[in-house]
């Protein structure tokens, strides 16, 4: 593993352990040239997912890109780092067992949607903002009433 602070190719493994919610392994290491620490996680991998974009560009599966569109939508909303983990290590479970060497970017923005509504309803409104591109404040007006409805409607 490579220094991220010199570049140097040679680092020690201090520490590992699994995550809390046990997807991936944590490691602490050392770098044998600068002695600088860092953490590194390591995650499986179950297969090259491509997802499809619009206009039919294509690119690799990113979970950095999906966690920091989930982080972006939750910020200052007071949800715990540990419930954006757990959505994005579950779409990404989805995507990879799904059996499709390709997925729609549009099926992961639906399973984003899905989770974020069950988490935090105005992060839920913030992503649906971008991934549905509202343009105007009344775009806003509706979508937030819908979701309102249907908050209501649930807790009857």
């Amino acid at each position: 593993m490579r220094c991220p602070f010199c570049a140097h190719d040679d680092t020690q493994v201090k520490d590992s352990r699994p995550t809390e919610d046990n997807t991936s392994i944590r490691r602490r290491r050392q770098c044998s040239s600068c002695g600088a620490r860092f953490t590194t996680f390591e995650r499986v991998q179950l297969r090259e997912v491509i997802v499809v974009k619009s206009g039919d560009r294509r690119e690799a599966f990113d979970r950095s890109k999906l966690e920091q569109s989930v982080t972006l939508a939750c910020r200052k909303r007071g949800v715990e780092q540990e419930r954006i983990d757990q959505l994005v290590s579950g779409i990404q479970r989805q995507v990879e067992t799904a059996g499709d060497p390709e997925v729609a970017s549009s099926r992961i923005g639906g399973m984003v949607m899905d989770g974020l509504r069950q988490i935090d309803s105005v992060a839920y409104i913030r992503f649906a903002s971008v991934y549905r591109d509202f343009s105007e404040a009344k775009d806003f007006e509706e979508f937030a009433s819908t979701v309102q409805e249907a908050a209501i409607d649930g807790a009857k």
